[in-house]
Formats: structure tokens, sequence, C-alpha cells
């Protein structure tokens, strides 16, 4: 039932399968579970249970009522003679209330399912009890994402009236990720959300980029939310390749967030200056809201730098001003795909095919710098310096030298004779 039957008719594979049984009792159920190898008990209260061995979901009819306002705020009632009809009725969409009898393996749609499929159509089962799991807004979206397909207006309409604000961020989260890794469109999950009014709560700062103005010159696809999620769909196609594939994509996402703050018209043209900096707290403010910490500093770091390269590339820049962005950078190889995927978010003349070429010669020779010794704090105190507050600062120096390319012995020098002018303690005048 559900997934497995609409992703078999849409020809996509799918290993998570669902089976409903009806016309036994739970004990009768049970039986035949323990028969076959060992039942396993994954929810018996609420009809579902597990096969040792295999992959299976079980489940017996049931019904369910909302009691709350949260996802999982539902009181439900295992009724093992329920008609397949009402049993789909509790389904969310059209398209995942289809089911296959296993005997015959005739296609039960009670809601035109299949239609909707062959359409390209997301539509809600039952007016009254989708809204009772709030949830489902956003399933729907990531749905529309990951197959393409149109929400029908009707199933808009409800949802714009759909309270998310109960929702538990790992939820959210759930769903965003889904997106995220899997649509090769993933820009249709926001874009389905704005159709649904529903970007306010959880993705307040992606709302924002709605109709700020960007430099023609430069961005002739349009405003910074046409950018965004032109840069999220070549992101998409680039994750695979990403060392962080969901922090990737989420730094995709909030690439631009400072653009309404910083955006300014200067002398009749249309700047952002310094938006990256203005947009690192708000994309910390969004991942930390949705995901927590785990990926909050890899974005803040990518959003910092993500100018970075392109203006590099652009002006070809010197070796030691690429060793030092990558020296910046968490994950530089993923900073490489993210300034791809921006340079391809717009419809500029820039040729951004040679962006990527140019910053992997780039990072071979920063990793073959980092291969060579560098003045560590042993050697300092091997020079007669003792450790104290200022030894910081004099291990970040001798760092920058050797971001230049200065041997280990010459920086050794010039670091000693910094420690000097700072009058470290331990090192004599000459």
């Amino acid at each position: 039932m559900g997934g497995f039957v609409r992703d078999r008719l849409l020809g996509r594979e799918n290993t998570d399968v669902d089976i409903e049984v009806h016309g036994l009792t739970p004990s009768q159920l049970e039986e035949i579970l323990d028969g076959l190898g060992g039942r396993l008990e994954m929810g018996a209260s609420f009809g579902i249970y597990g096969l040792k061995g295999y992959g299976l979901d079980i489940a017996m009819p049931r019904r369910e009522r909302a009691i709350g306002r949260g996802h999982r705020d539902f009181d439900v009632t295992v009724d093992p003679f329920l008609g397949t009809e009402q049993a789909a009725r509790r389904r969310d969409f059209t398209i995942n209330a289809l089911m296959e009898d296993v005997l015959t393996g005739r296609v039960l749609d009670h809601f035109h399912g299949v239609r909707d499929l062959r359409r390209g159509v997301l539509r809600h089962v039952d007016d009254r009890t989708f809204p009772e799991d709030p949830l489902r807004v956003l399933r729907g979206a990531q749905f529309a994402a990951r197959f393409g397909f149109a929400a029908a207006p009707e199933t808009i309409a409800l949802c714009r009236g759909i309270d998310l604000s109960a929702l538990p961020p790992e939820r959210v989260e759930g769903e965003l990720r889904k997106a995220l890794l899997q649509a090769e469109r993933p820009s249709l999950f926001f874009e389905t959300l704005r159709d649904m009014g529903q970007l306010s709560h959880w993705f307040p700062e992606v709302e924002a980029l709605i109709g700020v103005p960007q430099e023609p010159r430069f961005h002739r696809e349009g405003d910074v939310w046409t950018h965004t999620m032109l840069v999220l769909d070549h992101a998409a196609a680039l994750r695979s390749r990403a060392r962080q594939p969901f922090p990737f994509m989420l730094a995709a996402l909030c690439h631009d967030l400072g653009k309404p703050a910083a955006t300014e018209y200067v002398r009749g043209r249309i700047h952002a200056y310094d938006h990256e900096s203005a947009g690192v707290p708000l994309a910390d403010a969004l991942v930390r809201r949705i995901v927590g910490d785990k990926a909050a500093a890899y974005v803040r770091n990518m959003v910092q730098l993500h100018m970075k390269p392109n203006a590099l590339v652009g002006a070809d820049a010197s070796v030691k001003a690429s060793n030092r962005m990558f020296d910046r950078s968490i994950e530089p190889e993923d900073l490489i795909l993210l300034a791809v995927a921006d340079g391809r978010g717009t419809h500029s003349l820039w040729p951004w095919e040679d962006t990527e070429p140019w910053l992997r010669q780039r990072l071979a020779l920063y990793r073959e710098l980092m291969a060579r010794p560098q003045v560590t704090g042993a050697d300092l105190i091997a020079a007669g310096l003792t450790p104290d507050s200022r030894f910081r600062e004099l291990l970040a120096y001798a760092h920058k030298l050797h971001l230049a390319a200065v041997t280990h012995d010459s920086a050794l020098k010039q670091t000693l004779a910094y420690a000097r002018k700072l009058k470290q303690p331990g090192v004599t005048e000459n």
C-alpha cells in the first residue's frame, strides 16, 4: 500500500514495503506472524507489526482522530474490518492512497490516485482529515520536489489555512532533508510552500528574498529568490560530489540571505556590498531553528566565503590569496562546488565553466603547501621562547608566512624577529 505501490507505478525503486491486513483480529494476525518466524511489535497498540528477517511494516486498518495540534496528537483505534476505502481515506494524498491486493495484483484506487500520477498532480484525499496533521503541508512540498508534481489548486487553498507552528523541528528537518537530498529540483519544495503561503514560520529568511532586486548586468535571471532557487537546483546536480551533502545544500539555500538587508542603489546601479557577512547570522538562525547545531558552523563558513572563489577567479588572483581563502574554509571541496552552483545560477555572460578548473588547480597547490613543514610551538620553545598569552599570535603570524610559501627556516627567523618586536620573554636582542 501507499508509497510502495505509488513508486512501482512510477517505475521507481522502493524497498520500504507497507502491508495492511484486513479481516483478521489482532490475535489472529499475531498467531500467523509467529508461525512465519516471529513477529516484531513495532507499535502493537496501533496495530503495527514487523516480521523477523524481513523489512516489512505490517499494519491493521485503523481509525484516527486528532486530539491536539501536533503531528502526533491522534487517538488511534484498530478496526480489523474497516473497508479499504475508509482505510485509504486517512492517507494524505491520492497518490499515497493506492493499494494493491497481494493475492490478485489488482490496484485499489478509491480516490483516482493513478490518474493524478499520470498527470503529475498532488491532490489531498479528504478535506476534513488532511488538516489534522500539519506535517502534511511539508510532505506535500517534499513530494512536489521529489516527483516534479504540481499541487492541485484545492490542495494549495487547503494548505494555506493550516498552522505549522506546533511541528517539532526534527519533523521539519526530515521533510527538508528529503527535498534537498532526493529531488532533482529542490526549488519546488520552496516554490510549493510559497504558493501555499507557508514559508513564514519555518523559512522566513528565505521568504524575505522574494522581490529583492539584483543588478541585471550580473543577474539577468531576476530577483534574489529566483537566483537562489536556480542555485539550489544546480547544487542538487553537484551534491553527490560534496563532502557533506546535506550541509552543502543548506549552504546553497542560505548563501544570499544577507541580500535583503544589504541591497541598495548606488549611482543608478544595484549593489549588495558585504551581503555575505550580513547573511551569516540569518543562515545561522535558519539552520539552528530546524537542524540544530550540527550543521551551523559549516553553513556559516560557506555563507561567509561564498563570494571569494568567483572573485579570485575573475581577478586571476595570486596563489597567496587563494591559499588564504582555502585556509579559512571548513570544506574547500564543497566551497568550490558552491561557487560553481552560484555561477550557474545566473544568466550573465561570465564564463563560469572556467571556475572549477582554476579553483581545483589552486586547491592542489594549497594542499601541497600544507604538506610542507610549518613552524610549531615546539620550534618556538626550542628557540628559547616561553609559552604565554602571545604564543597564539606568534603561531598565527608564522602560519601567515607559511601560506605565503615562506620556507620553514625563514618563517621561523621572521617569527622570532616578530617576537622581539613584541618583547616576547626569552628572546634576546642581537
